[in-house]
């Protein structure tokens, strides 16, 4: 595809076909040396347990075009390290990191031509491992592929930076004990219909309660939540079936560095979301999205305001930005310059 049929200011979250991806086989108990392919599609056996049992898992991250014409990625190894994370769970084979960040590397710049201009979106990049191979027992896979594409991308949710509305889900989107803080496709299959349902509702999306209790907040969507209070205070939900996100981390780390709040990684009650005067969804593929409200029980809990973004949420997102895009100074090992 050319890049000149796209509509730069009119970028979504939508797939793509961009000229070049990795691609790597892992068989004999080794990774091969990756290649880059212009093929889009992947030659599997119908036996692949990624397909059977779900042994598969995948990241996201971004590169940002500059003003200089360079391109940054913002901090690959964080995801390279969540990748191993989520594949010692499944018991795949982990990617060295140094392997992955070399391949995404190789992804930005053969595609280069797709990466929007300065301020106009991001290059998403969209790692995974899958098992494959001829197979049918339950058991991990003989062979498995890890792949990265690649496509330019706008906001995640329609209107940008600005706030949305969510809906409690009396669904839950992982067990207790189970692979809520790995990056599986299982956790996005169990939010596919608590998604639908509250888009009927005219929310954005749904927002998950702790699996066990159903009284704490987990997480907004495929997004983490963050909480701003009156004492400016960072609070984010910290639990064993949370995915741990680099969006989130970074925003932790900046909101006391840089903005001098206490950060907090603890309890979210459902019950008590008047302690906040903020709040918030954080993640790569959305980066900040303003909660306006929280609709629990029939009734819409207003934070800021359903149309204004709160000051401190606007700062988080202009720094956090900011350095992505390399207007901001970047704090030590967050970027990575690939061309």
């Amino acid at each position: 595809m050319s890049n000149e049929s796209i509509n730069w200011d009119k970028l979504g979250f939508d797939y793509i076909k961009t000229d070049k991806r990795y691609l790597s086989v892992w068989r004999n108990g080794e990774w091969d040396n990756g290649t880059l392919t212009e093929d889009n599609v992947l030659h599997i056996s119908e036996g692949s347990t990624a397909l059977h049992y779900g042994q598969q898992c995948f990241e996201g991250l971004k590169a940002y075009r500059c003003k200089d014409g360079s391109i940054n990625l913002f901090r690959p190894e964080q995801n390279a390290a969540r990748m191993a994370r989520s594949c010692a769970r499944l018991l795949m084979p982990q990617v060295p990191s140094e392997v992955f960040v070399e391949a995404c590397k190789q992804v930005v710049k053969a595609n280069e031509k797709f990466v929007p201009p300065h301020g106009k979106g991001a290059l998403y990049l969209r790692p995974f491992v899958i098992g494959t191979g001829d197979n049918i027992g339950v058991r991990t896979a003989p062979e498995f592929i890890f792949s990265i594409f690649a496509i330019p991308v706008g906001s995640y949710f329609k209107g940008g930076m600005k706030p949305h509305n969510f809906q409690i889900s009396s669904f839950d989107r992982a067990a207790p004990q189970g692979t809520g803080a790995a990056k599986v496709g299982g956790n996005y299959a169990a939010s596919l219909q608590p998604g639908l349902d509250a888009k009927k509702a005219n929310f954005a999306d749904a927002i998950y309660l702790d699996p066990l209790t159903h009284t704490k907040i987990e997480e907004v969507g495929s997004a983490n939540f963050f909480g701003i209070t009156a004492n400016n205070e960072f609070v984010t939900p910290k639990s064993a079936s949370v995915l741990p996100g680099i969006t989130r981390l970074s925003l932790m780390e900046l909101a006391q560095s840089r903005l001098g709040l206490t950060v907090i990684e603890g309890d979210v009650e459902i019950s008590k979301l008047d302690r906040f005067v903020e709040a918030g969804a954080c993640g790569t593929a959305a980066v900040i999205t303003p909660i306006g409200g929280i609709e629990y029980n029939g009734k819409l809990h207003v934070f800021h305001d359903l149309e204004k973004v709160g000051p401190v949420t606007q700062k988080l997102y202009n720094e956090l930005t900011g350095i992505q895009s390399g207007d901001v100074e970047a704090p030590a090992g967050w970027i990575v310059k690939v061309v």
